[in-house]
């Protein structure tokens, strides 16, 4: 008979509760028991501290430096040394971006599974090194890159573009890349954070430090990537431009082994993702059975949680009420030592309410495509623009097309500092809120700029086509200055600092603290959908028009093209996007009570109970 059924008289149905509580005793002091063995475990081992941080900063460093460096002037490379035309291009760089912001999810479960941080990033490190070095095999060897196009041949748009077995070189590299991109990313903090021992203050501190460090290292990548490796692939040579962060990366990855003796490693202890699976899994065991109107206190396998990190204890709530069957007990669900006697039937309140953290989150992540979607253009059309524009600074330096983004970047530099230092404070006193306003609403205000970009992005585009058309120049470039491009890279870059940064917040006070790794994943996850969205439309578009003899919107050609068109297009959809956003924000519900690591005081963000969001 189960006890979920309520049938039965009150006096079986206590005694029932009482051994198993009875077994819940026997097995908390046993679980206390091991909780406290991992905390001496903890404090007995010697961190490898900062000693071991310029292996591993120097191996995510160069990492990042190579993709990046790839991806923000590869839309040049595809057109300019490839030779292939404007969609094929674009559909290629959203697809890989694509591939490789999906991976970390993959490289994660690996990692946390199977291999360990230290194994993954091995592993990960030399796919990367393989990756850059066969891409920049295909610039240095004629036998992988179509033969150069003459002036004559590009006018007439008669430029032989690669053949399937140098497609397909080029396809592996990316493949590898991505193989990379999906071992370092997820891995390469956490790798660095078990460095430090938490339960120290000095541990603590280096930590932060580490944090500090990470973004710092991050930032100057995007510095040396878009500028001074863009310059030298651009006017130099490329075989150069990719030569170098191979080079860069074989060295990361000697540092990177020769950091094995002053290594702290942890062994994978399991996967998150198992954890969910086990709670859909132990719900659907359990569907016929009826649950209790009131959630009845020992009637719900709740013990102790059984880790040495700092991890919130989330109380049962009756939001996504089917997946409470998963830790309903049952008879023989239970071990006379209390423990499951099937893992896949019984599961604990924890892991219950972490698997509905992530259901929660899904609306409000899901509205974040389409703004990535709007910021994805910047490495795709904007550069075709560029290189239809003026790009003089000078007498004779030309800017990159690929560096244009850079602009952006300035943005997010200037305006962050004014936005925490003024904005905020301001807001604060208006709003009551410690953050001036909410998360939500700082995730709203970014899509809004996201939408204006797009709109200003057509408006200058139609006037650089109507320039370049009415000069017709030889190689169709139009007079008008490519500093045109900055109103919408200024938006965006306003976008991404709030959105992105919005995003990455929201997502990290949503999960509990051993789900940090889905947090960070989630914002990448994003943009692989964004990319693949972006490529979605362009293949419609390029599918739907340029009928009855005339060229189609995204034509080879960008003057003959109407991208404009496109970019209103995304603005449209931004727009609908925003509206579904509202509806979704205000109807969030934030996870119930979450403690601030240093004080133990619950965050002003979070209640007790589950209560809707006002944005």
């Amino acid at each position: 008979m189960m006890i979920a059924n309520g049938k039965g008289d009150k006096e079986k149905e206590t005694t029932k509760s009482s051994t198993m509580m009875s077994c819940f005793v026997k097995s908390h002091k046993a679980e206390h028991d091991e909780v406290k063995e991992e905390m001496c475990e903890v404090k007995a081992r010697k961190a490898g501290g900062w000693k071991s941080m310029p292996y591993i900063l120097g191996n995510e460093t160069f990492e990042r430096l190579a993709t990046i460096g790839i991806l923000a002037n590869f839309m040049v490379y595809l057109q300019t040394q490839l030779h292939m035309k404007l969609v094929a291009a674009t559909n290629l760089i959203n697809i890989w971006s694509g591939c490789s912001s999906f991976a970390p999810l993959l490289g994660a479960f690996i990692s946390d599974a199977y291999l360990g941080r230290f194994r993954t990033i091995a592993f990960a490190s030399i796919a990367s090194l393989l990756g850059m070095g066969l891409l920049t095999l295909t610039a240095w060897i004629p036998q992988l890159h179509p033969p150069k196009c003459t002036p004559q041949h590009l006018k007439l748009n008669q430029c032989l573009g690669p053949t399937q077995s140098q497609l397909g070189v080029l396809l592996g590299a990316l493949a590898l890349l991505g193989i990379g991109t999906g071992g370092i990313r997820p891995c390469s903090i956490p790798f660095g954070v078990d460095q430090f021992d938490p339960t120290t203050e000095e541990g603590r501190r280096g930590i932060n430090s580490f944090f500090n460090w990470y973004y710092a290292t991050f930032t100057l990548v995007l510095l040396i990537a878009l500028t001074a490796v863009v310059y030298i692939q651009n006017s130099v040579s490329w075989v150069l431009g990719f030569g170098i962060p191979t080079g860069l990366m074989f060295g990361s990855i000697i540092l990177f082994f020769f950091g094995t003796r002053v290594y702290v490693y942890v062994k994978p202890e399991g996967s998150v993702f198992t954890d969910m699976a086990r709670v859909y899994v132990a719900a659907y065991k359990k569907r016929k059975v009826k649950l209790p109107e009131t959630n009845v206190e020992g009637l719900y396998y709740d013990p102790p949680l059984q880790t040495a990190m700092f991890v919130s204890k989330l109380p049962l709530t009756n939001e996504f009420r089917v997946l409470n069957r998963a830790a309903l007990i049952t008879d023989g669900d239970l071990s006379d030592e209390g423990v499951p006697n099937d893992k896949w039937r019984l599961c604990n309140i924890q892991q219950i309410e972490e698997a509905k953290c992530l259901l929660r989150i899904i609306p409000v992540w899901a509205s974040g495509i389409i703004c990535f979607t709007s910021m994805s253009q910047q490495g795709t059309f904007t550069v075709a623009q560029a290189l239809k524009m003026d790009r003089h600074l000078g007498p004779t330096f030309k800017i990159p097309p690929g560096s244009m983004s850079f602009i952006s970047m300035i943005t997010i530099g200037i305006f962050i500092p004014i936005y925490d230092r003024i904005l905020v404070p301001v807001a604060r006193r208006i709003t009551r809120h410690e953050g001036g306003i909410t998360l939500l609403q700082r995730i709203g205000i970014g899509m809004v700029f996201s939408i204006l970009s797009m709109i200003v992005a057509g408006l200058v585009e139609a006037r650089r086509r109507d320039s370049a058309n009415a000069h017709d120049l030889p190689d169709g470039v139009s007079p008008m200055s490519v500093m045109w491009l900055a109103p919408q890279l200024v938006l965006m870059g306003l976008a991404e600092a709030f959105n992105i940064i919005g995003q990455i917040e929201f997502y990290n006070k949503q999960f509990p603290e051993n789900m940090r790794s889905i947090a960070n994943s989630l914002l990448s996850v994003t943009m692989g959908g964004a990319s693949y969205l972006s490529s979605a439309i362009v293949m419609i578009v390029h599918a739907t028009t340029g009928k009855h003899g005339r060229p189609d919107w995204l034509a080879n050609n960008i003057n003959e093209g109407r991208v404009d068109y496109f970019y209103y297009i995304i603005s449209v959809l931004g727009l609908l996007n925003m509206i579904y956003f509202v509806v979704v924000a205000r109807q969030y519900q934030y996870k119930a009570g979450t403690m601030v690591k240093e004080d133990h005081k619950k965050e002003s963000t979070f209640d007790t109970e589950m209560t809707p969001n006002t944005m």
